[in-house]
C-alpha cells in the first residue's frame, strides 16, 4: 500500500509540474482585443494602453541602456503563450530596460511581454515601409525551447514490448 501511495503522489506531482508553466500577467487593465496592427493604424488612440502581447522574435538589438526586440505578434492562448498556429497580428518593437542576452533572445524564440504602448516608429520590413508600435515592457517571459506544437500539456501513457536483433 505504501508503494502505491508513493507512485500516486509522484504522478500527481508530475501532473502539477506539467500544468505550471508560463507567465500569469494581470489582465485587469489590459485591452486583450488590441493588436499590433490595430495600434499601428491608430497610434494616437492607443498611446499609453497596457498590453500583453506575444510572438516570435525576429531580431534582438542591444542599445545603450535597453534591449530592443522586433517581434512578429500572434494571439495568446489560455497560458499566455503565442499561438503560432493562428494568423499573425503584425510586428511590434518591445523595449526592455536593461540588457538581455541576444543568444538567449534569438530569432525564432517565443516570448510574451506586458507593458505600455509608448509610440510608433516608421521602419521597413525588407524594402517595404512598416509602422511598428513600440512597447515599453514591464516584464518579458521567454518560453523554454521544446518540440511541442501545442501549448497545452500532453500526456502519453503506454506499455510496450520491443524485440530487436
Amino acid at each position: 500500500m505504501k508503494l502505491a501511495n508513493l507512485v500516486l503522489m509522484a504522478m500527481l506531482m508530475l501532473g502539477l509540474v506539467a500544468c505550471a508553466s508560463g507567465p500569469r500577467y494581470d489582465l485587469r487593465q489590459v485591452d486583450t482585443a488590441l493588436t499590433a496592427t490595430r495600434t499601428a493604424a491608430a497610434p494616437a488612440e492607443h498611446a499609453g494602453a497596457r498590453v500583453i502581447w506575444g510572438g516570435v522574435i525576429i531580431a534582438t538589438r542591444n542599445q545603450s541602456g535597453y534591449t530592443e526586440m522586433e517581434i512578429l505578434s500572434y494571439p495568446l492562448d489560455s497560458a499566455q503563450r503565442p499561438d503560432t498556429r493562428s494568423s499573425e497580428q503584425g510586428r511590434f518593437i518591445a523595449r526592455y530596460p536593461g540588457y538581455l542576452e541576444g543568444v538567449d533572445y534569438a530569432p525564432g524564440r517565443q516570448i510574451t511581454i506586458n507593458g505600455k504602448v509608448e509610440k510608433v516608429l516608421e521602419g521597413k520590413v525588407g524594402d517595404a515601409p512598416y509602422t511598428f508600435p513600440v512597447i515599453q515592457t514591464d516584464n518579458v517571459y521567454l518560453w523554454p525551447l521544446d518540440n511541442r506544437t501545442q501549448s497545452s500539456p500532453q500526456f502519453h501513457f503506454g506499455v510496450g514490448v520491443m524485440f530487436g536483433r
